[in-house]
């Protein structure tokens, strides 16, 4: 197996659709703007936390909640939906 083939090849499954991975890319970067906003208090803290977790689920395309909840790429409507 060749290096390129290893890269290829992931250990998780999308869940994701990319138009909710850029909504959530989108959402990410609004909490990082509020947390930037209200500074290193509780609320600030609260919103980096959660930009942070929400820009890395439309990064990676996984989200492990979903994937909890019983959310599968046949029920997104199949693999067109997951690019």
């Amino acid at each position: 197996m060749s290096s390129s083939e290893r890269v290829g090849s992931m250990w998780y499954v999308k869940n994701l659709p990319a138009w909710e991975r850029g909504l959530r890319l989108l959402a990410g970067m609004l909490m990082g703007a509020c947390a930037w906003h209200f500074g290193l208090n509780p609320v600030g803290i609260g919103f980096a936390v959660a930009g942070v977790i929400s820009g890395l689920t439309a990064v990676v395309g996984y989200c492990p909640m979903c994937a909890m909840a019983g959310r599968s790429p046949r029920k997104l409507g199949g693999a067109r939906d997951l690019r």
